[in-house]
C-alpha cells in the first residue's frame, strides 16, 4: 500500500486532534508533524517528505492562505476551516480540497481520496531528482509513449483536469499530469506559475498588457493572487 505523509496545521488543538484521529482510520496516511503555526509548519516541511498538508486558514502569524503563497513546490493542500468565504482564494492556488469545519469522517476521506489521485497522477512523469540540477530536460509519458521535453523547447503550460496541455516550440502534449506535478520538475528560475491554470516560460514571453501576457500570439491571463509574485520576480 502506498504510504503519504501528512502534515497537520491548525492552531485549536482539538481540530489537530480531530484530523489526527481521522488520519488513524486510513493506513495509508502517517502524521509527521501537526503544529499550530505556520513557521512551525515551514520547519517540519524542510526536515520531512510531506505529501499531503492539512491546512487552517485562521492561523497566528501568517495565514494558511499566505503561508501556501510562500511554498515553491507545495504538497496536496486540504484547506480545514470554518471560513467559506476563502474558497475561491484556496482553488486559486490549486487546493485539491476544502472542508469547511465541522466536517464528517466521510467528507474528509473524500477529500484524501481527492488528494490521492493527484499524487497518483505524478506517477505519469518521470520527476528529476531534486539535488540532480544539471538536467535541462525531463520525461512525460503520452498514451503509453515516453517524450523527451528540453526546458528551452517549453513554451507554457495550461491545466485541463488531470491533464496539462504543454505547449513546446514544435509540437502539443497532453499527458495525465497535474499541472501542479509538472511545476515540481521545472526551474523555478526559468517557470512561474501566473495564474492557477497557467505556467509560462519566462525566457518565452514576447511582452505583457495589463494583466495579460504574450507567447508569441497566445494570450496567457495573470491571476490576481500570482500577480505580485510575477512582478517581482521580473524586478518590477
Amino acid at each position: 500500500m502506498e504510504q503519504y505523509n501528512c502534515l497537520i496545521v491548525d492552531d485549536e488543538p482539538i481540530a489537530r486532534e480531530i484530523i489526527e484521529q481521522f488520519c488513524g482510520h486510513l493506513p495509508m496516511l502517517h502524521i509527521v508533524g501537526s503544529c499550530g503555526q505556520a513557521f512551525d509548519a515551514m520547519k517540519i516541511l524542510k526536515e520531512n517528505r510531506v505529501d499531503i498538508l492539512f491546512l487552517d486558514i485562521n492561523i497566528p502569524v501568517l495565514d494558511g492562505i499566505s503561508f501556501l503563497k510562500t511554498l515553491k513546490i507545495p504538497p496536496q493542500v486540504i484547506f480545514t476551516t470554518a471560513y467559506k468565504e476563502y474558497a475561491t482564494d484556496a482553488f486559486d492556488l490549486a487546493a485539491c480540497d476544502y472542508l469547511l469545519k465541522p466536517f464528517s469522517l466521510e467528507r474528509f476521506i473524500l477529500a484524501v481520496g481527492r488528494a490521492e489521485d493527484k499524487l497518483s497522477a505524478t506517477g505519469n512523469a518521470m520527476p528529476k531528482l531534486a539535488e540532480d540540477k544539471g538536467n535541462d530536460y525531463f520525461f512525460v509519458r503520452v498514451e503509453g509513449k515516453i517524450h523527451k521535453l528540453a526546458f528551452t523547447d517549453l513554451l507554457y503550460a495550461e491545466a485541463q483536469g488531470n491533464y496539462t496541455r504543454i505547449l513546446t516550440t514544435d509540437k502539443t502534449l497532453l499527458p495525465v499530469l497535474t499541472l501542479s506535478a509538472l511545476e515540481a520538475l521545472l526551474p523555478v528560475l526559468n517557470f512561474v506559475r501566473v495564474h492557477r491554470s497557467f505556467i509560462v516560460n519566462m525566457s518565452k514571453i514576447t511582452h505583457i498588457d495589463g494583466n495579460r501576457i504574450f507567447i508569441q500570439d497566445v494570450e496567457i491571463p495573470i491571476g490576481n493572487l500570482y500577480r505580485d509574485q510575477f512582478f517581482k520576480m521580473l524586478g518590477l
